[in-house]
């Protein structure tokens, strides 16, 4: 497979790493390339609510680092992500998960009822990966049928511009 063949759904990949590049050579990180990778989403394929999760694994907690809605969702928010499906696909087995439906939202997070009530039923999740672990993950949420299976591969791709910035969160 070469690289032309791979879908990215609505995300223009070498746009992406323009604007994310740019960013991250910019002051006031990490929060100036959380902020970019945020704008370059709500672009792409829009939200209503974009979070980054920091995982952390002993505590079994994933700690808000970024919110486009911070009345909603405060930074540095914590919420237990004990042993779930969802965690075992995302934060323990590295991989990807789209959900389409309020039954989706319910059955991934616990806090479900505040995301249902901000009018978002579809979620793309992405986790940010370096060294073998897992560092947080990429949560894209808004209206059911927001999202398609290229979107998160798209998603997938980007999430591994921002595990500098994670790493420089956790100082």
């Amino acid at each position: 497979m070469t690289n032309s063949s791979i879908a990215t759904g609505r995300f223009d990949i070498p746009a992406a790493l323009r604007i994310l590049g740019e960013a991250a050579a910019e002051a006031g990180q990490p929060q100036a390339l959380f902020a970019a990778f945020d704008g370059l989403c709500k672009q792409s394929v829009g939200h209503q609510l974009f979070t980054l999760l920091a995982w952390d694994a002993p505590a079994g907690e994933v700690e808000r680092i970024y919110s486009s809605r911070p009345a909603e969702y405060p930074l540095k928010g914590r919420k237990p992500m004990g042993p779930t499906e969802w965690g075992a696909r995302v934060l323990k087995g590295r991989g990807t998960w789209i959900g389409n439906g309020a039954d989706d939202i319910r059955w991934a997070f616990p806090d479900h009822e505040l995301i249902l009530s901000l009018g978002c039923e579809a979620c793309v999740n992405a986790p940010v990966r370096w060294n073998g672990d897992v560092l947080g993950v990429v949560s894209v949420l808004g209206p059911m049928g927001s999202y398609e299976e290229a979107d998160l591969a798209g998603l997938d791709l980007l999430a591994a511009t921002l595990a500098p910035a994670y790493l420089a969160a956790r100082r």
